[in-house]
Formats: structure tokens, C-alpha cells, sequence
């Protein structure tokens, strides 16, 4: 019977290691490509935020946050630094979604995902890594 708990319990640690790079894996996946975008397409990203309400001037120090953000999940080096990116990732993704809706722009779709990817991930890390 202890044999089965233990199986049990190493089946439940791999479900949530996948789990949690799985949605990780996405998450900064998706915040690299974003970050690339803001870097390689600047123009063009500075009129997306002007036409969302956002100053254009924004979009560099986004690039550069993101990428920060990532490193600092990626690395757990500091858990008050993971715990920043985590949050500042949701009130970014958040903002995002309102500012999609409030245009009535169909774009609303990847905030959603992102935001779903962004709890996952949260969710699973101390499970995960234990708590920090």
C-alpha cells in the first residue's frame, strides 16, 4: 500500500513539474516574441500605443521589463524579483485587456491566454520548487 502512495505522489510531482514549464515555457516564450516586437518593430508598436491611449515611449522600457520579468521566473534568484515580475506581468496583461476591450479591438484574445499562462504558472511554482 505505501509503494502505491509513493508512485502516487512522484505521479502528481511530474504532472506538476509539466505543468508548470509547459505554461512557463509559453508564458515567456510569448514575452520574448513580445519584447523582439516592441525592440524590432518600434514604429509601428509606438502607433499600436498611441492608439490604445498609451504614450509610445513606453514600448522600450516594456521591451525591457518583460525581458527582466523572465529572467527573474527563469532564475528564481531573488523570490521578491519573481514575485515583482509575476505581478507587474498580471497588471500588464490585465491593462492590456482593458485597453483591448475599451476599443472594442478583437485582440483581447492573447491578454486572456497570457493571463491564464501567467496564474498557471504562479500556481504550480511553489508546488513545484516549494515555497520561496
Amino acid at each position: 500500500m505505501r509503494l502505491i502512495a509513493l508512485e502516487y505522489g512522484d505521479n502528481v510531482a511530474a504532472r506538476d513539474k509539466i505543468i508548470y514549464w509547459i505554461t512557463t515555457g509559453l508564458l515567456s516564450a510569448s514575452m520574448i516574441m513580445s519584447a523582439l516586437t516592441y525592440v524590432l518593430q518600434n514604429e509601428m508598436m509606438g502607433e499600436n500605443f498611441m492608439r490604445l491611449g498609451h504614450p509610445a515611449y513606453l514600448v522600450y522600457p516594456l521591451a525591457l521589463a518583460k525581458t527582466l520579468g523572465i529572467i527573474a521566473i527563469l532564475t528564481k534568484r531573488s523570490p521578491l524579483l519573481k514575485e515583482w515580475a509575476y505581478a507587474g506581468f498580471f497588471f500588464d496583461f490585465v491593462l492590456a485587456l482593458m485597453a483591448h476591450i475599451a476599443l472594442g479591438d478583437v485582440q483581447f484574445v492573447l491578454p486572456v491566454i497570457t493571463i491564464i499562462l501567467l496564474l498557471v504558472s504562479r500556481f504550480y511554482d511553489p508546488k513545484v520548487f516549494g515555497t520561496a
